[in-house]
């Protein structure tokens, strides 16, 4: 379950690899592969099981001048909440 105390990161059957054609990230796993924009490139990047949810957000606030917290917050839990549940992204016991 994704909270904003969870630190999440990739699953083991995920990898976040650059195309090399459209010069895009691609989240591959298993016979499929997500294209990712900017924005859900950085939030895994940011996912390596040391930072909470709550960091994330706080450093993609800090990102992008003028930013609403609620906003970003919500939409981060979304995309993580929806990569967990097809397990592309797991957390980190506390």
């Amino acid at each position: 379950m994704i909270t904003p105390e969870a630190r999440p990161r990739l699953a083991s059957k995920a990898r976040l690899r650059l195309d090399k054609k459209t010069g895009q990230q691609v989240l591959l796993y298993p016979e499929k592969g997500l294209l990712l924009n900017p924005t859900g490139s950085r939030i895994l990047a940011l996912c390596d099981g040391d930072r909470s949810v709550r960091a994330i957000v706080d450093v993609l606030v800090d990102e992008h001048e003028g930013a609403d917290k609620a906003t970003i917050s919500a939409e981060v839990m979304t995309f993580l909440g929806r990569l967990f549940d097809a397990g592309l992204v797991r957390t980190e016991p506390d």
